[in-house]
């Protein structure tokens, strides 16, 4: 009997990290039923001269809420993504109350520069807890197979409401409440327990987010669940009260496999060697802590709306619910000038590099895009903060400028790389989406990373997007997806490896309440993609009907 599908002549890379080898592979009740040469099916696609391999996962995602309007999960989804996992930093949509949806709203909309009113419009709130969460979730469907952690800002919300903002220990009564939720989304299948103590994570009123008021203590009784329950992953930002330090010993108590964003590159600041020589010690020892790197630059392009590698100085800070006539009059005064300037250089937690910045778009002036802000602030004679407010003023606070944060030093990427225990993530997709998209990552590590400056095999490169993902979120097993084998879920990629690539950035306007984004929804050489066995993207081209069919499944721990 023919399979559904047959993809034949192509070179698999099946995940493992073992050799590529050439066989068709045959689909069929969205399985792979065979492997082998000469297979017949009703559908033949050929793949001469492409890589076939198992659909990409991306761990570290922000599509709690673009799931609702857009389940296809773009730009993932163009890029070879197959499974998504939402929840990071601990900012989940559920738990939720009624009461608290305009302030979670408001969190995300500072934290993760997520469009208030896009999120107004696009969330059904049919759903309290988490368990409904996913319920809404699979009711709908989706493009794309979703899982999502349950987040430590949300079910502190939930159990302390704006209290979760101002006080640093919950009641013992919160904390049990904290637990009891946490264990029932575990249940549910939330994929684990996300949280954040970084500095960079600011919320509503440019308040430090719930979870960075949490301690050790409170940090480690919510992944009790995780432990009783022997399922779901540890992720968290370090940082203030809950530190890098921290998490060795915490991981080994716990007993879950945990990960922690992100292990960035700075030039002149080899700091990751250290953290690697840490990691491999801890590994060797028997235990799971995997750093999340990633092979792109971490680049904002930020306006001073919403400038949120400057949103880390108290000056800007204290303007993040202030309209924009507010910020229009501060950034005009010459003394809240001379504050913000000392606070950019002395009072924030990542020091910022002004030849980093550069002008992205500019309506008044645009002959300024591609150029330095050191450069064009030297020119006019003031100082780049005032090069940069001034043009602001002028475009009424529409001026983009490309700012560099981290991850810039391409020789300790490849270093890393090359190193086992850690993790690719920090793609961040769904967040920051009017400032920077990431989503594409796995076309540029094919391309640039793999084919242009041979860092890496092929080999590696796959295993590092689905079979090391899916073995540390226990998403490999019987019928599970991350591998080409017989009985795996028929998640898979054919893509060129001569012209693989991410293709151009670009903003529209495409979201509830005209909600702007940059996407990356032209790749090269991501030729076909089959999600569940049906194919959501054909010679290059996005499947609609395919799509629209939502042929992904909700993932559950």
């Amino acid at each position: 009997m023919a399979a559904d599908i047959v993809i034949r002549n192509g070179l698999i890379v099946d995940g493992t990290g073992t050799e590529g080898y050439h066989a068709d592979i045959a689909v069929s009740g969205g399985a792979i039923s065979e492997i082998g040469k000469g297979l017949k099916g009703s559908r033949e696609i050929d793949a001469s001269g492409q890589v076939v391999s198992p659909g990409f996962i991306d761990i570290h995602t922000h599509y709690d809420a673009q799931v609702f309007w857009d389940p296809a999960l773009t730009p993932s989804s163009h890029h070879g993504v197959t499974s998504v996992v939402a929840g990071n930093c601990g900012f989940s949509i559920a738990p939720c109350l009624p009461e608290h949806r305009s302030l979670l709203g408001r969190t995300l909309q500072h934290v993760e520069d997520m469009n208030l009113a896009t999120l107004e419009a696009g969330i059904p709130w049919d759903f309290e807890t988490f368990a409904q969460y996913l319920d809404s979730v699979e009711r709908r469907g989706v493009g794309i197979n979703f899982g999502c952690y349950v987040g430590h800002t949300a079910v502190r919300l939930n159990a302390m409401g704006d209290a979760g903002y101002e006080r640093e220990t919950p009641t013992e009564q919160e904390l049990r409440s904290m637990q009891i939720l946490v264990d029932d989304a575990i249940r549910a299948g939330a994929m684990g327990f996300a949280s954040s103590s970084s500095a960079t994570h600011s919320g509503d009123g440019g308040r430090p987010v719930p979870s960075r008021l949490a301690d050790l203590a409170e940090f480690e009784s919510l992944l009790a669940p995780l432990r009783d329950q022997n399922k779901g992953v540890i992720a968290t930002l370090p940082g203030e009260r809950v530190k890098h330090a921290d998490l060795y010993a915490l991981q080994r108590r716990i007993g879950r496999p945990l990960t922690w964003t992100a292990l960035l590159t700075v030039k002149g600041f080899p700091y990751h060697e250290q953290v690697i020589e840490d990691n491999d010690a801890a590994h060797a020892a028997g235990g799971e802590v995997w750093p999340q790197i990633s092979v792109r630059p971490l680049v904002f392009q930020m306006n001073l709306r919403e400038p949120f590698t400057f949103n880390m100085a108290p000056a800007f800070r204290d303007l993040m619910s202030e309209p924009d006539a507010v910020r229009l009059d501060k950034f005009a005064d010459a003394s809240w000038r001379r504050m913000a300037l000392e606070d950019l250089t002395n009072r924030t937690a990542i020091r910022l590099r002004w030849e980093s910045l550069s002008v992205a778009e500019s309506s008044s002036r645009p002959d300024l895009a591609g150029k330095s802000v050191v450069d064009e602030a030297a020119a006019a004679g003031c100082s780049p903060l005032d090069f940069m407010l001034d043009l602001s003023i002028a475009d009424s606070l529409e001026t983009r400028f490309n700012s560099v944060l981290a991850n810039d030093d391409e020789d300790a990427i490849a270093w890393l790389l090359q190193r086992d225990g850690v993790l690719l993530g920090l793609m961040d997709s769904g967040a920051h989406v009017s400032q920077l998209c990431d989503a594409c990552m796995p076309t540029d590590l094919l391309g640039k990373w793999v084919r242009d400056r041979e860092v890496i095999t092929l080999e590696r490169a796959i295993l590092k997007l689905t079979g090391e993902p899916a073995r540390v979120f226990g998403l490999d097993g019987v019928n599970g997806r991350g591998l080409i084998k017989v009985g795996m879920a028929a998640d898979i990629t054919v893509f060129d490896p001569d012209s693989v690539a991410p293709g151009p950035l670009r903003r529209v306007h495409d979201f509830p309440a005209d909600g702007e984004r940059l996407t990356a929804d032209a790749p090269v050489g991501m030729n076909h993609i089959l999600v569940n066995g049906s194919p959501i993207r054909s010679d290059g081209m996005p499947v609609k009907e395919a799509l629209d069919a939502r042929p992904g499944k909700v993932l559950r721990s």
